[in-house]
């Protein structure tokens, strides 16, 4: 077991041990299910293991954090700070009333308890997009954590927890359940949970969204995305191959905001490609934990196993392999960063594989790339590379990119918290984070008040 080697000491200091119970609910550490092993990608070795939770550690624990939503109401660390400053500004409007002696005015309520369920490549952050913003919204939070990440979701819960005990307040604000499908599908189901927010890919996602309306709750979905990079003829060559090395190749390709279609103008392609074929070969691919190493592991065997498939679909529908392409032999989950060119038309571009997979295309006009760009089901992030004003404009207007993300000389993913994180399409449609992503945690009233003594009706109704 790797928890005892070197360089894991940080685990204890977290509070995390050989053995942990996986379920944090009413103020207190349990969990009834299986034991289940968190392994280290690099190597594959046991890091620790994980007792999951059960639909009655499930059940328990949504029951005292709805009792707890009736008695009251540097991301994660950032979010945090974001939140509680927003806390002074949950405003509702003040309206104008057509009739005398009345006012109208918006109020915002906490919706009781909101459901969050994670994926594996960045369970803290969306974590933090979501609970931060509910918190103080006067909601209660009932995370599930990805099924491969529970010392995540319990370090992360931990945390929760002695900031809770250290201020005095009840344990089932905030409860966390460790464990697989049947502890997300309790989620979905519950009439109890008013919003649940779900990340991960749009096919689950879909089934989730479908669930959560048939008992007419709401859903908050951060699904699947399918990214492009268009570099001009007029674009910043070298800011361009940076980002689009960081974009693509960063975290191995398992950002929903990664950069997956580079889009380049006809009279700058064999440069850039060039180029970024010859940054490529540089990367340096290892331990993440080891300074120096850019290109860290897929998060499974079944991650590598995806990506060998993909190759396969990749070459039968014409795509050319530039550089990369094979998994790389070791005990890890390791695979080379990956540059293919290939038809914007192939059915293996409008899909998103989880994987440092970048689909190179050629175009000849600025209106053929937004074609390109808006051409597959998803719409996340995007980005264009240009120093025109007219183009940058139209980029972002509503004759460009139809993603919820629309980037101007910057790569695809790094998004700030300031500003509403989400996407179109089967990318859900769903906003976190900044803006007024906060509406969506609350439900409005509209208020109006007589503080007259007549009764003057709307539309100038006349009722005896």
């Amino acid at each position: 077991m790797s928890f005892a080697k070197k360089g894991y000491e940080f685990l204890k200091e977290i509070g995390l041990g050989p053995r942990n119970l996986g379920c944090y609910v009413n103020g207190a550490w349990k969990a009834r299910g299986p034991v289940v092993a968190t392994l280290n990608p690099a190597d594959n070795q046991v890091i620790a293991e994980v007792v999951e939770g059960s639909l009655e550690d499930y059940e328990e624990g949504m029951q005292a954090c709805f009792d707890a939503a009736k008695m009251w109401m540097q991301e994660i660390i950032d979010m945090c700070d974001f939140a509680v400053g927003l806390s002074r500004q949950l405003n509702g409007l003040i309206i104008p009333s057509e009739r005398p002696n009345h006012m109208m005015l918006e109020m915002w309520n906490p919706l009781g308890v909101v459901g969050v369920i994670t994926a594996f490549n960045f369970p803290c952050a969306v974590l933090g997009w979501n609970a931060c913003i509910a918190l103080v919204c006067g909601n209660c939070v009932v995370w599930k954590g990805a099924p491969t990440t529970p010392l995540v979701t319990i370090a992360m819960t931990k945390l929760v927890a002695g900031v809770l005990e250290k201020n005095n307040l009840p344990g089932s604000i905030f409860t966390s359940l460790c464990g697989g499908a049947e502890i997300g599908q309790a989620i979905a189901k519950d009439t109890r949970i008013p919003l649940v927010s779900f990340t991960g890919s749009s096919k689950v996602g879909l089934m989730v969204q479908q669930t959560v309306n048939a008992r007419y709750g709401k859903c908050l979905l951060e699904l699947s995305g399918n990214n492009a990079i268009i570099v001009m003829d007029d674009a910043d060559i070298q800011l361009a191959v940076r980002s689009v090395v960081f974009a693509a190749v960063g975290t191995a390709g398992q950002r929903c905001t990664t950069c997956r279609r580079l889009l380049l103008h006809e009279s700058i392609y064999q440069k850039v490609l060039d180029h970024l074929v010859d940054v490529y070969k540089q990367v340096k691919i290892g331990n993440p934990l080891e300074k120096g190493n850019l290109l860290g592991p897929l998060h499974t065997a079944s991650s590598r196993e995806n990506f060998e498939k993909g190759m396969e679909i990749i070459k039968s529908q014409g795509g050319k392999i530039l550089t990369g392409g094979s998994v790389i032999e070791s005990e890890g989950n390791f695979v080379q960063p990956t540059i293919v060119e290939i038809s914007p038309k192939a059915d293996v571009v409008k899909e998103e594989l989880f994987a440092p997979v970048l689909y190179v295309m050629k175009f000849q006009t600025f209106k053929e790339a937004i074609e390109i760009n808006n051409s597959v089901p998803q719409g996340l992030s995007s980005s264009i590379f240009t120093r025109r004003p007219d183009v940058i404009f139209k980029w972002i207007g509503p004759q460009g990119s139809d993603c919820g993300i629309v980037n101007v000389n910057i790569p695809t993913n790094g998004a700030e918290i300031g500003g509403a994180f989400g996407g179109e399409k089967a990318t859900g449609g769903g906003r976190e984070a900044g803006s007024d992503s906060w509406k969506q945690y609350m439900r409005r009233s509209t208020c109006t008040i007589n503080h007259g003594s007549e009764l003057p009706l709307a539309q100038g109704i006349n009722f005896g």
